[in-house]
């Protein structure tokens, strides 16, 4: 992680880390307690079909307060229709970005396929401004947009 800080510090540019997540909007399933004979009924608004995704930039810069830039995408699984970010969407969101900091970015981000596509990689070769940094394969704790800790590491909730 200091080759990021370094290179931001040498082009004076906004060091942003990036990360996705998605939700579907299905309502959960749970159950209660009810009178014997009389099942309790939870009304529940919309079909809840479809899936929501969000990508978000946390960008730090020193003498600048620190900013967080995301977008959110409504997926309703309509006929070839993606279920997740595409490269157009990764583009608007990192020009939308560039925009607001006004200054060169130092983006550090996992390899999700999207990220290391042809598509992208012609996306990062025209843009002066951006400069690419990939984490390493498995690394969440280096990336502070994904929370860490015993909660969310799924190893540690298996382990005595």
């Amino acid at each position: 992680m200091a080759g990021g800080k370094t290179v931001a510090a040498q082009r004076q540019a906004w060091l942003v880390f990036e990360d996705e997540a998605g939700q579907t909007l299905r309502p959960p399933k749970a159950r209660t307690w009810g009178r014997r004979g009389h099942t309790p009924v939870v009304p529940v608004s919309g079909k809840g079909s479809g899936r929501v995704s969000i990508a978000g930039l946390t960008c730090y810069r020193p003498g600048q307060r620190s900013r967080f830039i995301y977008r959110t995408i409504v997926h309703r699984r309509r006929k070839n229709e993606r279920r997740s970010f595409s490269e157009r969407d990764y583009t608007a969101l990192l020009d939308a970005a560039h925009q607001q900091l006004d200054g060169p970015i130092v983006l550090v981000w996992d390899n999700l396929n999207t990220h290391v596509s042809a598509a992208m990689r012609q996306m990062i070769d025209a843009r002066d401004w951006l400069t690419v940094i990939r984490l390493p394969a498995y690394a969440p704790d280096l990336n502070p947009t994904r929370p860490c800790g015993p909660t969310s590491n799924a190893a540690s909730a298996t382990s005595p």
